[in-house]
């Protein structure tokens, strides 16, 4: 693609910097706006200055992402509902067998539950079972902490709906759902084993303290304790990296996410807030049962009973039919079904069976969210025009051919670089179809590869350093503000096992990603 004229490559360029500043630093003194107003900015400076025409603005935002992002917001809205998080931080505790048995299954489930439910609302739920864990075990929590994010990034490279940017890969791509599980997943699990033995491997000392409690009741981590900070689909954090210094993020907004998507723009204060509200739709389902109590106060012991059964067993269903209908997706998208519209489709059969008014759930749904993504999708259409990310990729693609292992090597620099510069989903934007189509001229097997090089490198980029992913973040944060007793995971502690991990674990995996 030639250059544009200078007077468009520079106001392309002067809106598209407006918006990378807004979402690496939502928080800056001279326009505080946030995330999702940048992204609005952004787009509305690249209309204004004539880089695209109204109707081309409207062209560049892509609606099957939205639908599939929508869709599987509200079936994890739903799944939360059903307790399918509370069980899998029970499987961390059950039967535990030491501390780095514990790490071991740190690892599996954050990974296996990213894949699946987007490696941030693993890392939102299972943050407070690993430290409560740890800490009844007396055990220093840090070595877990990282077990927990690194993990998550690892494992939602997997599929498409793991997160925010490999749902793009999917979609531009027109990859299956199959096709992108097979592909990568031998990758993943390889991956996740070598950053479990790097983990062991690094810590082996700290977790080979003898505990001051023995045999200590890991059971205890009570339902009670955990509903008041449960996933809050409001603040999906698949969005934007952030490459401020420490103290930035210990402010108000959680920062970028070079690992998953611009994750869920949203500030940790406001995700406490959604968490709290969305204990509201648990305490909903069981105050229905304390009013059948009390209902049943003047009434016979016989007469309480049954009613109390007749609703256990009521829950009970429903829970099967949600996991049911979840299955029913997963099935769906591997046999290649169009993926945007399966996840409505489940989510739309989700609020049909829960048989109550579904507003409740729906206002949990981050629209800020899709806002976000919408600015976006313009304002890199946008500076695509420019012709500065065609001029970019052409002088690099040369050295980035994928048929010999120094043009991957040079790819994978690239990628690792930029996600963690410009954050993971513009940089899919911005390279993913020139990265194709460069791939496609040597084969079509190879262009199938070359996308889903750009997916693992793009998200296990997040491990690098601690602002690398919004996962990284909510751990973080999560754990700092953890009751009774909080544990400040620092940046130099993340980046010493970060790096080695984020290095070995991509060049591990471009080994093993499927043509």
């Amino acid at each position: 693609m030639a250059m544009a004229s200078t007077e468009r490559v520079i106001l392309g360029s002067i809106a598209f910097a407006i918006f990378w500043i807004l979402a690496v630093f939502p928080a800056v003194p001279f326009m505080p706006i946030g995330r999702t107003a940048g992204s609005l900015l952004g787009a509305n400076l690249i209309v204004i200055f004539r880089v695209l025409t109204p109707d081309e603005a409207y062209a560049a935002i892509d609606l099957p992402i939205l639908g599939l992002l929508f869709g599987t917001m509200v079936v994890s809205i739903y799944l939360e509902r059903a307790d399918m998080f509370k069980y899998l931080g029970k499987l961390l505790a059950w039967k535990s067998r030491g501390a780095k048995d514990l790490l071991c299954r740190i690892c599996l489930v954050s990974a296996i539950s990213s894949a699946f439910f987007t490696n941030d609302t693993s890392c939102v739920v299972l943050t407070e079972f690993v430290l409560k864990i740890a800490r009844q075990q007396n055990l220093p929590p840090h070595p877990f902490l990282l077990a927990l994010a690194s993990s998550a990034n690892i494992g939602s490279a997997a599929t498409p709906i793991g997160n925010p940017q490999n749902l793009v890969i999917a979609i531009l791509s027109k990859i299956t759902f199959g096709r992108f599980l097979f592909g990568i997943f031998p990758a993943m699990f390889v991956g996740v084993v070598v950053n479990t033995v790097l983990l062991l491997c690094m810590y082996w000392n700290v977790l080979s303290v003898q505990k001051d409690v023995e045999n200590a009741e890991v059971e205890l981590v009570l339902d009670e304790e955990v509903v008041s900070h449960r996933f809050a689909p409001a603040t999906m954090s698949h969005v934007v990296n952030s490459l401020h210094s420490q103290d930035q993020f210990s402010g108000n907004e959680i920062m970028k996410d070079p690992n998953g998507v611009f994750d869920s723009s949203r500030n940790f204060n406001a995700s406490r807030e959604a968490a709290n509200d969305h204990g509201s739709l648990q305490m909903r389902d069981k105050n229905v049962s304390l009013k059948i109590v009390d209902e049943c106060e003047d009434q016979n012991f016989t007469s309480c009973e049954e009613k109390q059964f007749s609703e256990k067993w009521r829950r009970l269903l429903w829970k099967i039919c949600v996991y049911l209908v979840t299955i029913g997706m997963l099935i769906s998208l591997l046999m290649g079904l169009n993926m945007s519209w399966t996840a409505i489709t489940a989510a739309l059969a989700l609020v049909v069976v829960d048989f109550k008014d579904a507003r409740e759930c729906l206002e949990k749904v981050s629209y800020s969210l899709l806002i976000f993504f919408c600015g976006m999708f313009i304002t890199v259409d946008g500076f695509n025009r420019t012709g500065i990310p065609s001029a970019f990729w052409d002088f690099m693609e040369p050295y980035a051919k994928i048929d010999h292992a120094g043009g991957v090597a040079v790819l994978a620099v690239v990628i690792l670089v930029l996600s963690n510069l410009a954050s993971n989903v513009p940089t899919v934007l911005l390279l993913g179809v020139r990265v194709g189509a460069s791939a496609a001229a040597i084969s079509a097997a190879s262009e199938k590869k070359a996308w889903l090089i750009l997916a693992w490198v793009s998200t296990v980029a997040g491990n690098l350093s601690l602002l690398g992913s919004a996962a990284n973040l909510i751990v973080c944060e999560q754990a700092r503000r953890a009751q009774p007793s909080g544990y400040n995971l620092s940046f130099w502690t993340h980046l010493k096992f970060g790096v080695p991990s984020t290095i070995i674990v991509i060049a591990i995996g471009l080994t093993l990603i499927g043509d």
